[in-house]
């Protein structure tokens, strides 16, 4: 018995190590996962082949799914190009514009208006209040739709609405919104709601979906109101939990031209997570009127596009700034690429400040994050540590750009998820999140390099071990 386990141990490894050396990009990923298929016996081949390898190069991003998905492009609506925004003045931002353009093929769009939603009690009470006023269509789609007091009142809301003759669509990742299954989906089915898993695991998929999940949250409301950002459905931001409190982060509220572009990446995902073409995108993406004066664009990307996209955008704004960049995220891991980039900046002068949760819900990313801190610090970058739990996406530079959305700045995000951020051009919306990210870094614990140098050896050892792991988190 023992013999056999040793040569499917072998075999196994092997087999693993061979297809790392064939298929690996990155060294420090490929030197991760050789020493998890070491450090555990088959288990470690076994996760390698579910989470480990490069699925680009194989069938699953060349399926006639994915090709019709990918042809979902705008109608021709000759009203929105008068929205088409050109930085003619600003080299900076006509670069970082056409950087996101050929990455995420969106272009920025002027005459937006943007809505800045600090608090999850705040984002629900705007949009549900949209909700009630929606008079055609309802389309809505999150990494997580969690079993409570919220989804028992979209559930509500989506009744008397279809009601009124209102389509709604929802659709959801299957592993984020795990607590749908069964009688809570059927439920939305039941009032007529057309709702859909997108890459739902199942056996015959499990090892081409079961890591690439679909993190982004958007709501559209007739083709007027948009929302997006970091919020999904769950209690956790109305009410407190025990260890973390009650969930902070940031959404967005959007209305203008840039709305068709958001509600392209929802028509996409929906067609391929139903494969039902029940719809008319023409019906849908209609011509859009000026409704404020916000430049901005939609990055959308996943791990069937051909770029990094969620990485490119954040180092290209990193690349525009001149004074300042102020970041705050619960999962800062970010790979070697964009952590040289964060300390080359830091050492041409520029003010970087990063403002993370101390309390986490995942402590594997804590510690992986953690062990950055001191490389970070030595270069002069200013880490605050905020007592509540934020799970917030931002960035802001130089008071001028600010970002917000989905994507962490982890390679999770960055290679395997499905994400969607909005790149506001705007000065007066970047200064008004500044001016909340100074509030609450002043209340904050501002981390000293020598006060870090002193933590504990376990503290040092834990995060050193995550870090070794960083690229597998």
């Amino acid at each position: 018995m023992k013999t056999a386990l040793v040569i499917v141990y072998i075999l196994s490894s092997v087999w693993a190590i061979g297809a790392i050396i064939y298929h690996g990009r990155r060294p420090s990923r490929s030197i991760s996962w050789a020493l998890a298929i070491i450090a555990l016996p088959v288990l470690g081949a076994v996760l390698y082949y579910l989470f480990g390898m490069n699925r680009r190069k194989f069938k699953f991003f060349n399926t006639k799914e994915f090709e019709k998905r990918n042809k979902y492009t705008h109608p021709k609506i000759s009203a929105q190009e008068k929205f088409l925004t050109h930085f003619n003045t600003d080299i900076r931002k006509e670069r970082l514009n056409r950087l996101i353009e050929t990455s995420s093929n969106t272009t920025a769009k002027a005459k937006n208006k943007i809505t800045a939603l600090q608090d999850g009690g705040e984002t629900f009470n705007v949009l549900f209040k949209a909700l009630e006023e929606a008079e055609k269509f309802i389309h809505v789609q999150y990494y997580i739709l969690e079993r409570g007091e919220l989804l028992d009142k979209m559930l509500e809301l989506f009744k008397r609405k279809i009601n009124e003759g209102l389509e709604i669509r929802i659709i959801y990742d299957s592993l984020g919104s795990y607590q749908l299954r069964g009688r809570p989906r059927k439920n939305f089915k039941d009032v007529g709601v057309k709702i859909y898993p997108i890459m739902p695991i199942r056996l015959k998929n499990l090892l081409f979906s079961l890591n690439f999940r679909n993190h982004r949250k958007i709501v559209i409301i007739d083709n007027k109101v948009a929302f997006t950002g970091g919020v999904n459905v769950s209690d956790k931001y109305i009410k407190r939990e025990n260890g973390l409190g009650k969930w902070k982060d940031t959404h967005l509220k959007l209305e203008g031209p840039i709305v068709n572009d958001l509600h392209l990446v929802f028509l996409k995902d929906y067609f391929f997570a139903s494969n039902k073409e029940d719809f008319h995108i023409s019906d849908y993406l209609t011509e859009q009127e000026a409704a404020g004066d916000v430049d901005a664009q939609v990055v959308a990307g996943g791990p069937d596009s051909k770029h990094p996209t969620i990485m490119q955008q954040y180092i290209g704004m990193m690349n525009q700034a001149k004074s300042s960049i102020c970041i705050a995220n619960p999962y800062f891991v970010p790979g070697e690429a964009f952590l040289q980039s964060l300390k080359i900046t830091a050492l041409e002068g520029v003010d970087i400040s990063l403002l993370v949760p101390k309390k986490s819900d995942s402590q594997a990313a804590k510690f992986a994050m953690f062990s950055h801190f001191e490389e970070l610090l030595q270069v002069g970058i200013k880490i605050y540590l905020r007592e509540d739990f934020s799970h917030s996406k931002i960035m802001i530079v130089d008071d001028d750009l600010v970002s917000i959305g989905s994507g962490n700045f982890d390679m999770r995000s960055f290679e395997l998820n499905y994400e969607t951020n909005i790149l506001i051009y705007n000065r007066e919306i970047a200064k008004e999140m500044t001016q909340e990210f100074n509030k609450i870094s002043e209340k904050a614990n501002l981390v000293t390099l020598e006060r870090f140098r002193n933590r504990t050896i376990w503290q040092k050892f834990l995060e050193g071990l995550f870090k070794f792991f960083k690229p597998l988190i």
